[in-house]
Formats: C-alpha cells, sequence, structure tokens
C-alpha cells in the first residue's frame, strides 16, 4: 500500500512550500528535500541558497531537475518533500520528454513510497490564456498533472496568502 501523499498548491509566493515544509518537519526525520530547480542564472542561485538558509536543520538535499521517480525512491523509507513539480513539468517540456511516461514513472515511483510524501506546485490555470504554444502546453500539461496526482493522493491543499485550504482530506493539526 503506498503511504500518505499529499499534494500543496498555490501560486507564486502563496506560502505552499512553507506550509509543505512544516507538513514533513510535523513527522520523525530525517526528511529528503527534493528540489527540481536549475540554476540557469545568478538570480536563480540566489533563490535557491535562500531556500537552504531558511530550512530548519535535518533536510537532505536531492537535486533531481529530471528524474524525480528516482529520488523518491532513493528516500528509502523517509519522508519526502518534493519542491517543486511545476519546475519539473518545465524541465521535462524544455528536455523534449515524454510527459505522459514521466507522469506514468512518478506515479509508480509514489505508489512504492513507504513514508509520507508532499509535492508542491504552482496553480498556473487561473490566468489569463498564454499568447504563444509552449506556454499554451506547459498551462494544459501542469493541470493535467494536477488532476492526475490529486485524484491519488489522499489529501489536496490549496495555499491562498499564506493560509491552506483543504480542497481533500483533512488538514493536519500541524503543518503551517
Amino acid at each position: 500500500m503506498a503511504a500518505d501523499l499529499t499534494l500543496v498548491l498555490g501560486g507564486a509566493r502563496s506560502g505552499k512550500s512553507r506550509f509543505a515544509e512544516g507538513l514533513v518537519t510535523a513527522l520523525p526525520g530525517p526528511w529528503v528535500y527534493i528540489a527540481t530547480a536549475q540554476a540557469f542564472d545568478a538570480e536563480m542561485v540566489q533563490r535557491i541558497a535562500h531556500h537552504r538558509a531558511s530550512r530548519v536543520p535535518g533536510w537532505e538535499t536531492v537535486e533531481a531537475p529530471l528524474d524525480l521517480p528516482g529520488a523518491i525512491d532513493v528516500a528509502a523509507g523517509r519522508p519526502v518533500l518534493v519542491d517543486c513539480l511545476t519546475l519539473w513539468l518545465s524541465n521535462l517540456l524544455l528536455a523534449d520528454r515524454d510527459i505522459a511516461a514521466a507522469t506514468a514513472d512518478l506515479t509508480a515511483a509514489l505508489a512504492r513510497a513507504a513514508a509520507p510524501v508532499v509535492l508542491v506546485a504552482n496553480e498556473v490555470g487561473l490566468g489569463i490564456v498564454p499568447d504563444n504554444a509552449l506556454a499554451r502546453r506547459f498551462r494544459d500539461e501542469a493541470g493535467r498533472l494536477h488532476q492526475h496526482l490529486a485524484a491519488r493522493a489522499d489529501r489536496v491543499v490549496f495555499t491562498v496568502a499564506g493560509l491552506p485550504l483543504a480542497v481533500k482530506g483533512v488538514l493536519p493539526d500541524k503543518g503551517g
């Protein structure tokens, strides 16, 4: 049986990462932080450094810009935070990977997980229709990925202005 799965969605600076970190750190550690970002410029290097510096001690960081399923497998029974699916999807699109196959591999890894997994993703479908094909494809793929994972998740949380809203399941007492 798969471990507990939580999907945390929200807009930029909605508090989703902070909330998700609280969910994971409420569990016995050590914890695995799977980071999907790639630092292609100085500003992103600073963002990544800020994220790392703001975490409480006890995290092992695993960089997984493309092989997210492999990183989940490597966690080997420790609670996992994936931050974030949006960057992972962007990386897959830019690398011209098969999104359906990657989603199937992720689903299989989540089914194998022996400890709780918390996934963080940006909700990108609430704005205007993008003006170019790549951006529209990204928005559509993100929506499909979120629906796919939400159907399998025990809990789905939407964050707004730092406040968590339970969309599916019940919020735990701790986590934000």
